[in-house]
């Protein structure tokens, strides 16, 4: 009986009914919530990206209910779910997954699936949190994102070479970009620095080359999620 009421579908006719309906919507939110509280535990968020965690789940049950058994309606929404892609900003890992499980719950509960739903969310978001307390080579290099800005009079190819062989394992020119109606550039370097490097020795030397104008050392740049 346990078994039955986990795994087995409240959608037994194959047809959505008013009741169906409710309790799948009301446990997607359920879920939806669940899911946005983990992960607020040990995570940087926004208020946008939390209030999408809890109500994705909703969303996507109500498509796939809507859909289901209409293959041309089905073929229709993947079309218009693939375009979300263009529309959205890129995230972490962590972001992406969390996304992930909340469309997964959605599509379970849309199908009828609540036990499933809430069983997986629970040992998927646990597993998340242990994984996230753990230690994964914390030795290892972390790359940064290096920004210079040169004047226009000086030739950024190669000009700091000699200076990441010093400081530097990898160095990786990825954006150049004009500033100040093209009298300056901004460029933006993809960086891991060697063990024991002195990140204000690097600068130092880059400062001399560059005319003293603005340097930037920071984590890899990702595109934050609105704040509200």
């Amino acid at each position: 009986m346990t078994t039955d009421f986990i795994f087995g579908s409240i959608m037994e006719s194959g047809s959505m009914t008013g009741t169906a309906f409710l309790i799948a919507t009301l446990c997607s939110l359920a879920i939806g919530c669940f899911i946005a509280f983990m992960y607020t535990i040990k995570n940087h968020y926004s208020k946008s990206f939390i209030i999408t965690l809890a109500l994705l789940p909703a969303i996507v049950q109500m498509v796939i209910m809507l859909v289901n058994g209409n293959i041309g309606a089905g073929v229709a929404v993947a079309g218009t779910f693939s375009l979300v892609r263009f529309r959205s900003a890129p995230g972490s890992g962590k972001e992406i997954t969390s996304i992930f499980l909340a469309m997964a719950t959605g599509l379970a509960t849309g199908m009828g699936y609540i036990g499933i739903a809430a069983l997986f969310t629970v040992i998927i978001t646990v597993a998340n949190l242990i994984l996230s307390s753990m230690s994964f080579n914390s030795n290892a290099a972390e790359e940064k994102t290096l920004k210079i800005t040169i004047p226009e009079s000086l030739d950024y190819e190669g000009v700091f070479d000699d200076i990441f062989s010093r400081y530097t394992d990898k160095a990786e020119l990825e954006e150049v970009r004009t500033s100040g109606m093209g009298s300056l550039y901004k460029l933006t370097y993809r960086i891991v620095l060697r063990q024991k490097a002195s990140t204000k020795g690097m600068i130092d030397e880059i400062r001399q080359r560059n005319g003293n104008l603005e340097i930037t050392c920071s984590r890899p740049v990702t595109v934050r999620a609105e704040e509200l």
